[in-house]
């Protein structure tokens, strides 16, 4: 299960979980009672296990205090690809609301007369 890019990178995940929970002196079995596991979810987690469920890491990264970090693991402001794509769709320049009136009134044909303006939104004008 998974591409063979991401097996190193949940190892290295796991090995990171381990090193904080050593680090807090905690035990997988208090860490799975704490985050509502079983302790051989835990150790699965530890070894980098892609079959375990995200919300069973983010249980632990709240006992850990580390839950902050699962939040900025897709951080849209920091991707590069993203935003550079997201640029070369922008219009070139912006249309006012006026302009796209005068556009809506030309497409209708002829002016009318006394009639008020519909935006695209329902207010009236």
């Amino acid at each position: 299960m998974g591409s063979p890019k991401v097996r190193p990178t949940l190892e290295r995940l796991g090995l990171d979980i381990r090193n904080a929970r050593l680090r807090r002196g905690i035990a997988v079995a208090d860490l799975a009672v704490r985050a509502g596991s079983s302790p051989s979810s835990i150790a699965r987690l530890e070894k980098g296990d892609p079959g375990v469920a995200i919300g069973t890491l983010a249980d632990v990264l709240v006992v850990l205090g580390l839950v902050e970090r699962l939040g900025d693991l897709i951080d849209v402001r920091k991707d590069d690809l993203g935003l550079a794509l997201a640029t070369e769709h922008l219009p070139r320049r912006g249309r006012s609301f006026a302009t796209r009136l005068r556009k809506q009134k030309a497409k209708s044909g002829a002016a009318h007369d006394g009639e008020d303006v519909v935006d695209p939104e329902g207010a009236s004008f």
